[in-house]
């Protein structure tokens, strides 16, 4: 395949002509619904029910789910390179359906309390953290090379087509028979990733050669100090998820102490957003050349939409201004990703995702109490204000970066793969 036919835009839904991959991404799109409904009930059950509207215990409950993957990173990719990660994805997915019927069950039973409610947060985090990185690099292992970036749109596609749907439905759940049903529905959905990982053809997986170095933790940060443009992106990266991605917290505050609305409505935010975002995930399905401009304008584009909704003066402003801030957030981080991801020797892909999660998604333990007390102390739109003042300025260290490097697009390399001679591009040396 000639560099040119690589740039070629594929068909929007190669990937899932590939049979497990079909399997596994209709398993995770059920999974996903699950997921949106939870983070919906979860919020809803914190503000409403454990606490009189405290954004610093929803804060402190975001950050306990996240704070494992930016501890564990170089255990959880290790682990990543280490073991078959069809194999870890099983055990993985079991423990998050254990803590999740463990919250439904203890909201069903009328004794949910906050510490219960830290507890499983912080132990489905440990699940996620190792789950995360296994996750990322599996989708490589199903699909050809050169459809790699479009099964991380794909996947992006089933995570917002499900944002459509979960905090909707949540919404009308809680509403008719409270917040324990939704829970548990999002425990029970973990069964579809599950079935969907034992009912694949092993023949049909390509897996990356497996890391048994003793070294292998030191071995992967220090192949990432040698890609300048990786940790750029990991530095962009990083301010989005710390302070741009918050919005489990910041919507659910704008809902409820600024806006004064239901559950019903809160639940429409999460679905109006994801309008944006399935628009750029279907965009980042079509896409093989990725640009590092791309990124950056993207995240230009997202600070200048925080802004508006941080000045927003009605629910109905909020709701419109939602869809291109959910396009932009995720055109930043399929973008972002999938130019990782195909930048990064398979033998290595386990460990430099697992960092790169860590580093997405470890920030949210910093960001999202940070944030939760700047919504006590300054109300709920500084929460939004803050995230929009320091991704514009991670935008003017980029644009600095840019000017001295004019590194503005991946290269092309040429890999001898299993389906062939194929042209990837390549983060800059």
């Amino acid at each position: 395949m000639s560099a040119i036919a690589a740039r070629e835009r594929v068909p929007l839904f190669a990937s899932l002509g590939v049979p497990n991959y079909r399997t596994y991404w209709i398993g995770g799109f059920v999974s996903n619904v699950g997921t949106w409904m939870a983070r919906v009930a979860q919020d809803w059950l914190v503000l409403t029910v454990l606490t009189d509207n405290s954004a610093t215990a929803l804060g402190t409950i975001t950050a306990l789910q996240f704070l494992p993957a930016l501890l564990l990173a170089p255990w959880t990719g290790s682990v990543a390179d280490r073991f078959p990660k069809r194999r870890v994805l099983m055990v993985t997915q079991t423990a998050m359906l254990l803590t999740g019927l463990a919250l439904a069950g203890v909201v069903l039973g009328g004794v949910a309390a906050l510490w219960q409610v830290y507890l499983l947060a912080t132990l489905q985090g440990v699940a996620q953290a190792f789950d995360g990185p296994s996750r990322q690099a599996f989708a490589p292992e199903m699909v050809p090379s050169h459809l790699i970036p479009n099964a991380v749109g794909l996947n992006s596609t089933s995570f917002n087509a499900a944002r459509l749907i979960g905090p909707g439905v949540a919404g009308l759940v809680i509403a008719a028979w409270g917040i324990g049903p939704a829970l548990l529905v999002n425990a029970l959905s973990f069964v579809a990733v599950i079935v969907a990982l034992l009912l694949m053809n092993s023949d049909g997986l390509h897996p990356a050669p497996v890391t048994r170095s003793e070294h292998a933790i030191r071995e992967g940060l220090r192949y990432v100090r040698t890609r300048p443009e990786i940790i750029l992106i990991m530095f962009l990266v990083f301010i989005h998820g710390t302070f741009g991605m918050n919005f489990q917290l910041t919507n659910a505050l704008m809902a409820t102490a600024v806006f004064k609305v239901g559950p019903e409505q809160y639940g429409l935010m999460g679905t109006i957003m994801a309008i944006g975002s399935l628009a750029a995930a279907l965009a980042a399905a079509r896409r093989t050349h990725i640009r590092l401009r791309l990124i950056v304008g993207a995240l230009a584009g997202f600070s200048v939409s925080v802004t508006l909704l941080a000045v927003a003066p009605s629910y109905l402003w909020y709701l419109i201004v939602l869809v291109p801030t959910g396009l932009l957030a995720l055109t930043v981080m399929t973008a972002a990703n999938a130019s990782v991801q195909l930048a990064t020797e398979p033998k290595m892909r386990g460990r430099v995702m697992a960092l790169y999660l860590a580093i997405f998604q470890g920030g949210t333990p910093i960001g999202a109490p940070l944030i939760g007390w700047v919504g006590d102390a300054w109300g709920p739109r500084w929460t939004l204000a803050i995230g929009a003042i320091a991704t514009g300025l991670a935008v003017v260290v980029a644009g600095i970066y840019f000017v001295r490097s004019t590194h503005w697009s991946f290269p092309w390399r040429r890999l001898d793969t299993e389906e062939g001679i194929v042209d990837v591009p390549e983060v800059p040396r």
